[in-house]
């Protein structure tokens, strides 16, 4: 099985990045590969003249059609997933989310946008083929609580965050289909 991780998020030290890494490494051991694609370091031209025939585009669009899971993270800004991993849905082919189990994951400020992923997200990974789509773990600030590394005292930085034991409950119990049947299967 070949997961592929795709992180939705602007930032680089983000908590749908990091929750993204901590599901793939929930996986680590049952998978034979996995890749990821961080939207932000695709060439942003590109993504906004919907260019799919940018080498880094098509490379990023190669690895959804060659994965068999694949983990869709973002951040809900204004009760939708991410503008970035937007434009980046909208170059991948129609269907080519089709026979992949997809996991999404969001982490957003308050419990307010929660829904986003079933009204925002789902429907969109739906739209492009997916039909074994696990169920979506939405994580709050509170659920991801930033652990602060402190390289001198003028400058703290994020190191990490610390997950909720919910959190990872609910991670662990929407992975729990592919870690007990294995995709496609």
């Amino acid at each position: 099985m070949h997961v592929l991780g795709i992180s939705g998020s602007p930032s680089a030290r983000s908590r749908s990045g990091w929750l993204l890494d901590l599901a793939l490494a929930r996986l680590e051991g049952h998978v034979d590969s996995r890749s990821s694609v961080a939207v932000r370091s695709l060439p942003g031209s590109a993504l906004l003249a919907a260019d799919a025939h940018d080498p880094a585009i098509r490379e990023a669009i190669g690895q959804v059609e060659a994965s068999d899971l694949v983990v869709v993270a973002t951040p809900i800004y204004k009760a939708s997933y991410s503008g970035l991993l937007k434009l980046f849905l909208d170059l991948l082919p129609n269907d080519v989310l089709r026979g992949k189990t997809v996991l999404p994951l969001a982490t957003g400020g308050s419990l307010a946008h929660m829904l986003a992923l079933d009204y925002a997200l789902k429907p969109v990974l739906s739209a492009l083929g997916a039909r074994d789509i696990l169920d979506g773990v939405y994580a709050t600030d509170a659920q991801l609580v930033a652990k602060v590394a402190v390289a001198n005292v003028a400058v703290a930085k994020v190191a990490a965050y610390v997950p909720s034991d919910d959190l990872v409950e609910r991670l662990d119990r929407a992975l729990r289909p592919v870690l007990r049947e294995g995709v496609g299967v």
